[in-house]
């Protein structure tokens, strides 16, 4: 073991003693920087922190694009389905506003029969070519020309 890790002083010898005076003891110990690495080291730093975030926004894109395209074919396949409900309403209701279908659910289910030749009346004013209130437009008329109430189906 060293004297000096055993904690001991060394003497120093007169070269030591001279070569210690001539140095100053803040040279010794400390090191002067370079201020031209340090700012190449800074500027390799914010380069590089620049390429990592180019690099994570270019990656947040792709990932922001990437769900972009699942919400559009969600949409897409949710319009295909509601054009395809459309469709079936829109048969759905031509077959339910078809005469034949209202003619046979009155003769069944309402118990109604086709109106026989006498039971049928016609008005004057929906007469084509006849002198009712719907060819005159004035008032005094409509009263004289009135529909008598017993008119229609019996």
């Amino acid at each position: 073991m060293s004297a000096r890790a055993a904690g001991r002083s060394v003497p120093l010898s007169a070269w030591g003693r001279e070569h210690r005076a001539r140095q100053p003891e803040a040279v010794r110990r400390h090191r002067q920087s370079d201020r031209r690495r340090l700012r190449s080291m800074a500027n390799a730093v914010v380069g590089a922190g620049l390429v990592v975030a180019l690099i994570l926004g270019v990656v947040g894109l792709r990932v922001q694009q990437v769900r972009m395209s699942y919400r559009l074919d969600a949409l897409r396949n949710s319009r295909a389905e509601i054009e395809e409900a459309n469709r079936r309403l829109r048969v759905e209701m031509a077959t339910l506003r078809s005469l034949a279908r209202i003619e046979s659910k009155a003769r069944t289910e309402l118990g109604m029969v086709v109106p026989t030749h006498d039971q049928i009346r016609l008005a004057r004013e929906f007469v084509p070519g006849g002198k009712g209130a719907a060819a005159l437009d004035r008032p005094s008329v409509v009263a004289e020309h009135a529909v008598p109430r017993d008119v229609g189906v019996r």
